[in-house]
């Protein structure tokens, strides 16, 4: 059983901002896939269960604010026995251009403070992530930046990116981990 999370805050407010490109992208392959199964509430967040390909699969939206993410992860996890071999997180990522993503098996939190609340509550930095560039601003403070709208012309970079995300995603799947980094990671531009 996988477990893929996207990262985000649950208000209205927050829908189309750059912050909440996890909650937008899972909803965006949930859509891809034609998944019928509707979101139910639990774990502090929206789950839903599903099979893909024949294996069982979560997706999870923490309703618990981008900072505490964490507390649903490790209930969902807890209460699918899901091994954090087997989850997959989600979120935006200020160092890397709109338009470039990176996937990896592990790492610190780079200062993204959903990945280290999960970090903290499922105690291990060693779970698989997709991060989705949102690129930075010097001139507005990161606060604001990430909760502010995407522009336009970014909203499209980023729609295109999710299609080829999508089949990153459904090889995920099939290929071991390693396979899926060196096929789909790439460099900033």
């Amino acid at each position: 059983m996988k477990l893929i999370v996207g990262l985000g805050n649950p208000d209205k407010k927050y829908k189309n901002t750059r912050h909440n490109i996890g909650f937008s992208f899972i909803d965006y392959y949930v859509k891809y896939k034609g998944i019928s199964e509707k979101w139910q509430s639990k774990f502090d967040g929206l789950y839903i269960q599903t099979l893909i390909d024949g294996e069982k699969v979560i997706f999870l939206k923490p309703q618990t604010y981008m900072n505490l993410s964490g507390f649903s992860v490790n209930k969902c996890m807890k209460y699918f026995d899901i091994s954090v071999e087997d989850l997959l997180v989600v979120s935006d990522d200020l160092d890397l251009k709109v338009g470039n993503f990176k996937i990896k098996s592990c790492g610190s939190s780079g200062g993204h403070n959903g990945l280290k609340n999960i970090s903290d509550n499922i105690n291990t930095d060693d779970f698989k992530r997709l991060k989705i560039g949102i690129s930075k601003d010097n001139d507005i403070d990161t606060k604001d930046y990430v909760l502010g709208n995407l522009s336009v012309e970014d909203s499209k970079v980023i729609n295109d990116l999710f299609d080829k995300l999508c089949l990153l995603i459904d090889d995920y799947f099939h290929l071991p981990f390693s396979d899926l980094m060196s096929k789909y990671n790439r460099k900033n531009r």
